[in-house]
């Protein structure tokens, strides 16, 4: 008995400290983002800076509770809470409040609250409620198509609220899938589509048709007598001729105006520095105008005159890059790495199967979200409107990371033991 309640007593506490330094670090980076002379106070409640605190310390006693929470509890009602959160997802499409073009909110006593953020925490549930399973394997058809329904639903809601950014998040679950034994094979299409989708949108589907054609050439001459590898062979290639015809129509007819001009600024093909370019020149120019060690706390120029828009929010890095300069990003990124490579550590050594995916499934989803929003904020990735963990200013995505990580936590705690 001794030797299960020192167990489920331990906590990682290099994972905590990590959050609440993530958490500080984003709170005074905000409050530079949206310094106001008028109001300096930095627990103001009338400005996003004072409103983050609140956001903070609801995100404190959330801790405190699932501390509280006993590590079986997540293992045995995953999947009621999967389907409470699809619940939300529904809701918010039929009675939810309509921001920025996407109908994606609930309004709350003067707080929004967004159940998209919340909803990555019931998929990990439910996925690693399923992959833990007696008798459940990803060699199985069966098991593959359940777990990516699992994954697809609320992507699918996610996608129907127009909120395209917050479903592409979704992507992430395909590596914990990967982790846990599913064939590369779909990791591998979804990197070749990407590449071809981008090369097609760059020279045009003429070439692209040429460039399919040598390689088939290629591929029969080097394989020539083996009938079931050119078979194959012959197969990629024309899915491939496939994919590059259906470029343009999803192009036109499926992406909205404001992503295609987004995705021609980032490819080169357009140059729109006043309008779809905007935010991502601002950006860079901020970020590369801070050189080395930075303009100093509170002295970004950039900043101060509001020519990035959304720098609380989805720009946060760029108050990083001004203010604090390379080394101050140099800083952020390593001290993001260090959470990933702990979490997968703390992952790795789990006795149980359900942990082990859920905390394959927290570190995946958040480096997810710190890749794109950096590279986006860089001009490496279009805008798609996704918070930095921790970091970015707003009270939905702070409890939902705050939620995702420490539900893993406390999973931890109990590392020593295998619970179903």
């Amino acid at each position: 008995m001794r030797n299960k309640q020192r167990n489920t007593a331990i906590v990682d506490w290099p994972l905590v400290l990590l959050y609440f330094l993530f958490v500080g670090m984003g709170w005074l980076n905000i409050y530079a983002a949206v310094y106001n002379e008028e109001a300096s106070s930095i627990i103001d409640a009338s400005q996003k800076y004072g409103k983050q605190l609140t956001w903070i310390i609801t995100a404190v006693v959330i801790v405190f509770i699932l501390f509280l929470v006993d590590g079986k509890f997540f293992n045995r009602f995953a999947y009621a809470i999967y389907g409470f959160f699809i619940f939300l997802l529904v809701s918010v499409l039929l009675f939810g409040k309509e921001v920025g073009g996407a109908r994606s909110w609930f309004e709350i006593g003067g707080f929004s609250i967004q159940p998209a953020e919340f909803a990555k925490i019931g998929v990990a549930l439910a996925l690693a409620k399923l992959l833990s399973s007696i008798n459940v394997s990803l060699d199985q058809f069966k098991t593959r198509i359940t777990g990516l329904t699992i994954v697809g639903i609320p992507a699918v809601l996610i996608l129907l609220q127009n909120d395209t950014g917050s479903a592409l998040v979704f992507l992430a679950f395909l590596l914990v899938l990967y982790r846990e034994g599913m064939s590369g094979i779909l990791l591998w299409l979804g990197t070749g589509a990407g590449v071809l989708f981008t090369l097609t949108l760059i020279f045009g589907p003429v070439y692209l048709f040429i460039a399919l054609g040598i390689i088939l050439g290629i591929g029969l001459y080097f394989l020539r007598g083996k009938k079931r590898e050119i078979r194959n062979w012959v197969l990629i290639v024309f899915m491939g001729a496939g994919f590059v015809q259906s470029v343009d129509y999803v192009y036109q007819n499926v992406l909205e105006p404001h992503q295609q001009s987004r995705i021609d600024v980032l490819l080169g093909k357009k140059d729109d520095p006043h309008g779809a370019g905007y935010n991502t020149n601002q950006s860079k120019i901020a970020i590369g105008s801070g050189g080395l060690t930075g303009k100093g706390y509170l002295e970004g120029t950039q900043t101060k005159f509001d020519f990035v828009p959304e720098q609380s929010t989805d720009f946060i890095f760029c108050t990083v890059g001004e203010e604090w300069g390379f080394l101050g990003s140099f800083i952020l990124v390593a001290l993001f790495l260090t959470l990933f490579w702990r979490l997968i550590i703390a992952a790795e050594r789990q006795r149980s199967a359900f942990s082990r995916i859920y905390g394959y499934s927290v570190a995946c989803i958040l480096f997810f979200h710190f890749a794109v929003n950096i590279s986006m904020t860089i001009g490496l990735a279009p805008v798609i409107g996704i918070p930095l963990p921790f970091f970015s200013y707003g009270g939905s995505s702070l409890w939902g990371f705050t939620i995702l990580l420490f539900i893993f936590i406390r999973l931890d705690a109990y590392r020593m033991e295998t619970f179903r």
